[in-house]
């Protein structure tokens, strides 16, 4: 009996109508980075498993695919009754490889490798598939695309500003309606400290990294299995709840922090970027929320997060300042911002609100009808003319039934159709088909080029 085929769970294959999507978001990040001078690198798919644990926190570590050493690796394991009950123990000697968790810790240690190659500040932006062990559900998949931009070797806050632009100029192009959250890693340092919690900061900024899916009550319940104390936490919720202007609740926080230099100094440079980016105001919303903590370990300063604004499904953008990230692999003291865009979550919000344009369906502008040999050679002819000039078209490759080779367009959405059979030919001529109107015009085949451009 033939086995059914699958896909592991978590990841997907994708039509030629789906590529289209895809490739125009793809396309449409990747001008905005380029216009903004970010050169362009790649990593292997599987890096080191000495590079990738231990920068991502405890979760993320779980979140690892390992990939089994080569060879008869069990013959090489010790001799030990107890080793397959420690599995911790097991993958460590099994596994030295994994498949890569994003693509920032890589790029750490591509810069640290190749330090000698790069001009810095070095601008990078990086389009690549990343892997994570997690549960799939709407919007989180186990294999998934991010594109990313970086600047790594200047401490300036003109970088935090520009990747605010940068965000703001992609969902514009792609015309998604989003919030840009904010929020700055050293405010977080400086709520553990007037909460009295310093050596608790990992495990504040985990479980607040999860207010938006199980609330305040879930948060604060997590704190306490984490070991924060239940003082620290009623000293928390009002923080938690600073409204007002996005300056408004800057200057709370300001008062809260007299006592703390880390936070003080967190609230200052989350003011200075909001200056920056006041002249001219983003056309996407920006809020400095004070809860926002992405949970990845490296972060040091500015920390972002986006939101579509008419699709519930998660963050579909996000990244930060990490002071030191290079620091793990011999390079100290090198800090570096950057940002990630979801490409597969973008795909879903575009989808689900029809914000894809009718032309990205469309891989082939004309399909020229196959009449038999002779007709076939001039289209041949009218095709490499056409190419050459930038237009997609294709010839039918059967003789078959004129309706057949319509339908085959039609189910294409090819726009027009190209008609040169026996009469055409001798004339010159070529009878095009509007495939949406239903009209159709004989133009010169001199004139087809002209016509389409």
């Amino acid at each position: 009996m033939s086995q059914k085929p699958s896909v592991p769970k978590g990841t997907r294959d994708f039509l030629p109508g789906e590529m289209a999507g895809r490739n125009y978001i793809f396309n449409t990040i990747k001008s905005v980075f380029e216009l903004c001078g970010y050169q362009s690198v790649e990593t292997p798919a599987m890096e080191n498993l000495s590079t990738l644990l231990g920068k991502y926190g405890e979760e993320g570590d779980r979140l690892l695919f390992r990939i089994l050493n080569s060879g008869d690796f069990l013959s090489k394991l010790p001799r030990e009754s107890d080793l397959f009950s420690d599995s911790g123990r097991l993958a460590s000697l099994i596994c030295d490889r994994g498949l890569r968790y994003d693509l920032t810790v890589p790029f750490a240690r591509f810069v640290v490798q190749h330090r000698n190659e790069l001009i810095f500040p070095f601008k990078r932006y990086q389009i690549q598939p990343v892997w994570r062990a997690d549960r799939p559900q709407k919007g989180r998949y186990r294999e998934f695309f991010q594109c990313d931009a970086d600047v790594i070797g200047s401490d300036s806050l003109l970088n935090e500003v520009e990747m605010t632009r940068i965000i703001d100029d992609v969902f514009a192009e792609l015309k998604i309606n989003v919030v840009i959250r904010l929020n700055n890693r050293k405010i977080l340092t400086g709520i553990s400290e007037i909460i009295g919690e310093p050596e608790k900061l990992t495990d504040l900024t985990v479980a607040m990294d999860k207010l938006d899916k199980i609330g305040l009550d879930g948060v604060c319940r997590e704190m306490e299995e984490r070991g924060i104390t239940p003082r620290a936490i009623d000293r928390l919720k009002p923080v938690i709840a600073i409204t007002g202007s996005n300056h408004e609740k800057l200057d709370a926080l300001s008062v809260l922090f007299r006592e703390s230099e880390t936070g003080m100094k967190g609230t200052e440079e989350m003011r200075k970027i909001l200056d920056l980016l006041s002249a001219p105001l983003p056309a996407s919303p920006l809020e400095f929320d004070v809860s926002l903590a992405r949970g990845l370990n490296y972060y040091t300063g500015t920390i972002f997060e986006v939101r579509a604004a008419d699709v519930e499904i998660g963050s579909i953008c996000g990244g930060g300042r990490y002071d030191d990230l290079t620091g793990v692999f011999g390079l100290p003291g090198l800090s570096g911002v950057g940002i990630s865009f979801g490409a597969d979550r973008i795909y879903d919000v575009l989808e689900q609100t029809g914000g894809f344009p009718e032309t990205v369906s469309t891989s082939c502008r004309v399909m020229f009808v196959n009449f038999g040999e002779r007709e076939a050679e001039i289209c041949l002819q009218m095709l490499a003319v056409l190419r050459k000039s930038g237009i997609s078209c294709e010839l039918y490759p059967d003789e078959a039934k004129m309706k057949k080779q319509m339908q085959y367009a039609n189910k294409r959405n090819i726009p027009f159709v190209a008609i040169a059979g026996e009469k055409e030919a001798g004339e010159g001529t070529v009878t095009l088909k509007d495939m949406e109107a239903g009209t159709q015009q004989t133009i010169s085949q001199q004139d087809l080029v002209s016509y389409f451009k």
